[in-house]
């Protein structure tokens, strides 16, 4: 993939980037927002857990996908990773002025106004947690909420695996929660791509009355607007196609993509 250069920008594939296999969340949003479109999906899993790292090596696996993207002619970038969107998307917008970069936020805002001053927890990465733009965002809306932010260390490795709906990762989401007032908890954010492939262990654990939200479908609907604005929208007669990418090289991370988007798309 990386030899090709789309000549005809209307033509080109939305690239997808993600630290591993959790953008397959926001890609499964973004093919039922756009059916028509064609997209090429990149998963850094020989670098994950981004999570974990300093903000300028983020950054810097970011830059040079998001550059090799662009280099390739594609029509738009989706930053499918929360920690990533935090470290690196303002300086890659700043680089790239006259491309479409989208990034991922934690989708606070509807958590927030879920009831009268809910009680909010925030799952997301230590990266995330930390950066200033997940502050700024936690500021907007404290007046509305008691948002409690939870690092969530080593969930993701769990999706990366191909564990999701397995007994492993309900005792893990389990012990993530312990110390989680859940009886007076009214909303859950999930601030990392991976989360959502969790939400049945979440649920599990803090029962039908927790209400969950993440950030991908708003995602989408704003890639489409941009998209949409610059005139480069395919015909919707279009069969979309998808082209699997990841940094390891491995079947087997392509195989839990195909699965995960499945899922992500109701069709398992």
């Amino acid at each position: 993939m990386e030899q090709i250069h789309f000549t005809e920008k209307q033509n080109a594939p939305i690239a997808v980037f993600d630290s591993g296999v959790g953008g397959i969340s926001v890609l499964g949003a973004l093919v039922k927002e756009m059916p028509y479109e064609d997209f090429w999906y990149m998963g850094d899993s020989a670098n994950a857990p981004y999570g974990t790292k300093s903000l300028e090596e983020v950054r810097r696996l970011t830059a040079i996908q998001v550059e090799r993207f662009i280099i390739c002619g594609v029509k738009a970038v989706v930053v499918a990773c929360n920690t990533a969107t935090s470290a690196a998307v303002r300086f890659l917008r700043e680089q790239y002025p006259d491309e479409i970069i989208v990034g991922i936020e934690p989708a606070l805002k509807p958590a927030a106004y879920v009831c009268e001053n809910p009680n909010v927890v925030v799952m997301a990465t230590p990266v995330t947690l930390r950066e200033e733009k997940f502050h700024k965002l936690m500021d907007r809306y404290r007046d509305r909420a008691n948002i409690t932010p939870l690092p969530c260390p080593g969930l993701m490795e769990y999706i990366e695996q191909g564990k999701a709906g397995t007994e492993e990762l309900l005792i893990f989401v389990d012990k993530l929660f312990s110390h989680v007032d859940k009886e007076n908890l009214d909303a859950v954010v999930l601030g990392c791509t991976h989360y959502p492939f969790a939400k049945n262990e979440i649920c599990k654990v803090l029962g039908p009355n927790v209400q969950l939200f993440d950030g991908a479908p708003g995602t989408a609907r704003e890639t489409r607007r941009r998209i949409k604005e610059a005139g480069l929208l395919r015909d919707e007669t279009h069969i979309g196609r998808i082209t699997y990418e990841n940094s390891l090289n491995s079947d087997e991370k392509i195989n839990i993509c195909k699965r995960l988007l499945e899922k992500s798309l109701g069709k398992e």
